[in-house]
């Protein structure tokens, strides 16, 4: 028999070949309701990969805008998570087109010029095939030695469990996947002197109105913050299966940046922790970010919103619709938003939120039982900040498009006592630009770290990221910073600069999972936050002790100004 391949035919063949014999000899974990293979082991780092499982029932249909099911059992064959899912995804106008030009104007000192007419650009689509509203899996990677230490073991030693880090993306809670950070770096991290490392897993959530939708009617007809239900879910499988993965059920750390950290700040407050002990032990926050949402007139008008968007008038119509009706509708109604704003994320929904975080924190409802460590940037909201923020009135507009109900008295307290138009530095700002923006720094990212250091009693661990210009966001390239690799974004700003200072922040991350307490061989170690409000600063030639600059009379007096009330029940 003769057997005549190109070469190309000949290449597909061996690659098949090779792909055939590799999975074979990849593991497959009993779940349960499910076997589930490895989807690869990476020779160099030495960790297995096992992508795209299942945690939850597909949302669909009279699913959709609730809270998640478990999956179903499905043992029919073994699943190798081949097939990447991803949440539907949106993306603002200004984030796309307008805050480039905005921050560029901002550094150079250049006239700002672009439009503010959201209708004169087009409504960006994030084109993806990975995009499906059935999008409730999870990754798990874990370091080969920690996995096959535990294989063909029952019960499995305590000691031999490894402890687990729980990611959750951000995104303003309408962007982001699971996919997108790869966590090698900081396993590799952990590892260091002979240990074994961590286990991570990440998992994604839904977002935009597929699971933040609220208000009145999702309140009797579905379920307000359906995104953290999936979160609470998806650490429920975690409980449930890391033990299989060779991890410890009883050493999980949630982490999480931005929308990540801002979900992580409602899970410690959840049901005025009255649920009991949480899913975790510790928590890692980095920029806790959540614009307050406590008015269920506010989350109506949204919700009706998006109605009119999908031609239907009822939420029961929506749920009738096909994906791709919903998805468009999602992505023009975030697309227009106000600049700065992402139109979804959590609200007070009176049961799960059943307040303002700051206020459930100041109160003591909360798991007191979990270890913090948290910190934020120095310069948090500058790349939110309107463009009309120039201009000596643009603090008082901002609080008029973004806070509708405030009073007179509070608006005159607002503008001209916490953040007085006086431009010399005394209040920690130069310019009516960061005027606005330490307004917004405050109410929505490093207020939430000032409550969490004071609500567990100053013992909380806390870091600010110094360096310049020390916008929101930066310290996560260097939170995940491989050697060699290319960086997470294109902009240069978005970059590591000092490679020391990724390997001390990590070794601080690392640390705190293995141990509760960050340390690092290249760094004085993070000290308790302490009665005197001690924060360590995080710069790009030393790291120094400061006092929190979050610790100051504007926080406190954020911490009880918005008051929720629901008027429908």
């Amino acid at each position: 028999m003769i057997i005549d391949l190109s070469i190309s035919a000949l290449t597909f063949f061996l690659v098949t070949y090779w792909h055939i014999c590799a999975a074979s000899s990849l593991p497959v974990v009993d779940l349960g309701y499910e076997l589930h293979q490895a989807f690869s082991l990476n020779e160099t780092t030495g960790l297995y990969n096992f992508s795209n499982i299942r945690y939850a029932a597909p949302p669909l249909g009279s699913l959709r805008f609730r809270a998640p099911l478990p999956p179903k059992v499905n043992r029919a064959g073994v699943q190798t998570g081949a097939v990447g899912r991803i949440c539907p995804q949106a993306t603002p106008i200004w984030s796309r087109y307008i805050m480039s030009q905005f921050l560029t104007s901002y550094f150079t000192n250049a006239t700002f010029s672009a439009s503010l007419d959201v209708s004169s650009y087009p409504v960006p689509l994030v084109q993806d095939p990975r995009i499906s509203e059935d999008c409730l899996f999870l990754d798990v990677v874990v370091p080969q030695k920690v996995f096959d230490r535990v294989q063909g073991r029952t019960p499995v030693p305590k000691e031999s469990l490894a402890p687990v880090i729980v990611y959750f993306y951000g995104g303003g809670y309408v962007l982001g996947d699971k996919s997108g950070v790869d966590p090698s770096g900081l396993i590799q991290r952990s590892q260091q002197q002979g240990k074994d490392g961590i286990i991570y897993v990440t998992l994604n959530y839904r977002l935009g109105a597929f699971g933040w939708l609220a208000g009145h009617t999702v309140s009797r007809k579905g379920t307000p913050n359906a995104a953290l239900h999936d979160q609470r879910l998806g650490l429920t499988w975690v409980t449930q299966n890391i033990h299989l993965f060779g991890g410890d059920a009883d050493r999980v750390t949630v982490m999480g940046v931005s929308a990540g950290s801002g979900s992580i700040l409602h899970r410690l407050t959840a049901y005025k922790g009255l649920q009991g002990p949480s899913l975790f032990q510790q928590a890692i926050l980095q920029s806790p970010a959540w614009e307050p949402n406590y008015d269920t007139d506010k989350q109506e008008w949204t919700f009706r919103q998006y109605l009119k968007l999908l031609n239907v008038s009822t939420i029961e119509e929506a749920r009738q619709l096909s994906s791709e009706k919903l998805i468009a509708a999602n992505a023009h109604q975030v697309s227009i938003f106000l600049y700065g704003t992402f139109t979804y994320g959590p609200v007070v929904d009176g049961v799960f939120v059943s307040d303002l975080p700051g206020k459930l924190l100041l109160g003591g409802e909360f798991d007191h039982s979990v270890k913090i460590l948290n910190g934020h940037t120095l310069n948090e909201a500058l790349m939110y900040t309107p463009p009309f923020s120039f201009q000596d009135g643009g603090l008082l507009v901002l609080m008029d498009e973004h806070f509708l109900d405030l009073s007179e008295e509070m608006k005159e307290t607002i503008v001209n006592v916490l953040y007085p138009p006086i431009l010399d530095g005394k209040y920690g700002y130069r310019g009516w630009v960061e005027r606005v923006s330490s307004a917004l720094s405050d109410i929505c990212f490093q207020c939430n770290s000032y409550y969490l250091n004071h609500a567990y009693r100053n013992s909380t661990y806390t870091y600010v990221f110094s360096i310049p210009p020390a916008m929101h966001w930066m310290d996560h390239p260097y939170s995940f910073y491989i050697k060699g690799a290319k960086p997470l974004v294109e902009n240069p700003l978005f970059q590591v600069t000092n490679e020391t200072v990724a390997f001390i922040l990590q070794d601080y991350i690392t640390s705190f999972v293995q141990t509760g307490r960050p340390a690092s061989s290249l760094a004085p170690p993070l000290e308790i936050y302490g009665p005197e409000s001690r924060v360590v600063s995080i710069g790009s030639e030393n790291i120094t002790r400061m006092r929190d600059p979050a610790c100051n009379a504007r926080c406190v007096y954020w911490q009880t100004a918005f008051t929720y009330s629901r008027d429908d029940l």
